[in-house]
């Protein structure tokens, strides 16, 4: 029944890089879905107790739960903003930080998710499922301006005028087959990417809170930074790189006051053999920073990486 709970880790050769991950290192995975980075991670570490994962998805945290139960891995249900908080109300750090970003494999392959515009689907699209906001209620019950804020915002979509109109329009929409055809009118004539690509994609956004989530949890993942620790972030689309972009050279750079080294100047992204495998990756842009040992000159402080 589970088959389709195969997750293959994006960009992972190039994580371990970064990571660079050391004997009895303590590791923070904050989007651990099916532990596919976490699983390499903590074979390299061989330190379980004093590792976190967190997932605010019940599914995830049942297959987490079956690995790891016997090894002492503490493993956190939560959305990673408020897991961040409470980690770091008790004063814990990590040597090894990692959030992988948007949507798991498993949330776009089962329909009963409705995370997908290829099939058919509840209007759904909730990581945490005990959450009340459900893309139905958006699309259904919104105001048309606040529906074209979102595909805008969100989506950064043209049309986004035009597709709230037709969504009021057509209202009640059942599922997300009807979304996707309903999307696809106001572009007649597509070739490449399907056109609901970008309205599926802002309104998943603004039902999980993720931007604004990742903007603050940001600042959070570098203060869980233990000195010489190593953060990754991988994200999916440009309103998230944006924002890790922005978070790590605040931070970062040659000034005194750095707390973090970044450690790749331009984003990793996955070859073409990578994307055949997994087309997950093709979107993907990994940033990857180390915390400061001492501020005193950035560019000879120990960040603990190769």
């Amino acid at each position: 029944m589970h088959q389709n709970k195969k997750h293959t880790p994006v960009l992972l050769d190039q994580v371990l890089h970064y990571l660079d991950p050391k004997s009895g290192e303590s590791y923070l995975d904050l989007t651990a879905g099916y532990a596919g980075h976490a699983n390499a991670v903590l074979e390299k570490t061989s330190n379980f107790t004093s590792s976190v994962l967190v997932d605010r998805d019940k599914d995830a945290v049942k297959a987490l739960k079956k690995s790891f139960a016997e090894k002492g891995v503490k493993i956190i249900e939560n959305n990673f903003l408020d897991a961040s908080l409470k980690l770091l109300g008790k004063g814990q750090c990590f040597d090894l930080i990692l959030a992988d970003l948007g949507v798991s494999s498993p949330h776009l392959n089962e329909a009963s998710r409705g995370f997908a515009f290829n099939q058919t689907g509840p209007l759904d699209m909730r990581m945490d499922q005990s959450q009340e906001l459900t893309a139905s209620v958006i699309v259904n019950s919104y105001a048309e301006k606040d529906i074209e804020e979102i595909l805008k915002k969100y989506g950064e979509e043209p049309k986004s005028r035009l597709i709230a109109k037709l969504i009021v329009q057509n209202r009640p929409i059942k599922d997300t087959t009807e979304l996707a055809k309903i999307v696809a009118r106001a572009w007649p004539g597509h070739s490449k990417a399907h056109p609901a690509t970008r309205s599926f994609q802002a309104i998943r956004i603004a039902v999980n809170d993720e931007l604004k989530q990742l903007a603050e949890g940001l600042k959070l993942w570098v203060e869980l930074l233990c000195p010489g620790g190593r953060i990754v972030v991988i994200s999916y689309h440009s309103l998230e790189d944006r924002l890790v972009k922005q978070a790590f050279k605040e931070l970062g750079g040659d000034r005194y006051d750095s707390v973090l080294k970044i450690l790749n100047k331009q984003p990793v992204v996955s070859d073409k053999t990578e994307i055949v495998f997994n087309p997950r990756a093709r979107s993907a842009k990994l940033r990857a920073a180390a915390k400061i040992n001492n501020r005193k000159g950035s560019s000879h402080a120990n960040s603990g990486t190769k």
